[in-house]
């Protein structure tokens, strides 16, 4: 992984088929399923109270990036995710807690018709980049 301060991390996106596979429905639930964990956390109170709704942001974002239609940019525009994540005070524990409640939901993967042969390459895009959002 190259770092640079001038950008996102340099580390393998996720696989376009990813999004073949699932669909937007499943991208959606395995989100919503990620964000009912994040509300159990002792991170939640960085997320707005209504998660199922943060959510679905959040999957629109996640379609995107596996290759489904640009959804997140057509409601809300560029990510921006450094600034977007700026208020929150993101250490390297909240990272883990972030990390740790993906990894739960993604344990039952298949759930969500999630292709086993690119779950590593996801968890290690994850794994990856949310340094990149610690600010703190």
């Amino acid at each position: 992984m190259n770092m640079s301060m001038n950008g996102p991390p340099q580390v393998d996106p996720p696989s376009p088929k990813i999004y073949q596979a699932m669909g937007e429905e499943n991208m959606f639930r395995l989100l919503e399923d990620f964000y009912l964990k994040l509300e159990k956390s002792d991170i939640s109170d960085m997320f707005p109270k209504d998660m199922i709704e943060a959510s679905k942001k959040s999957a629109a974002f996640f379609v995107g990036l596996c290759g489904g239609p640009p959804l997140y940019h057509q409601k809300y525009g560029h990510p921006r995710l450094r600034r977007r994540h700026m208020p929150f005070p993101i250490d390297e524990r909240a990272k883990d807690v972030w990390l740790s409640c993906f990894e739960e939901v993604l344990e039952d993967a298949k759930k969500y018709s999630f292709p086993e042969e690119h779950l590593a390459g996801f968890v290690a895009f994850l794994r990856g980049f949310s340094p990149w959002m610690m600010n703190s």
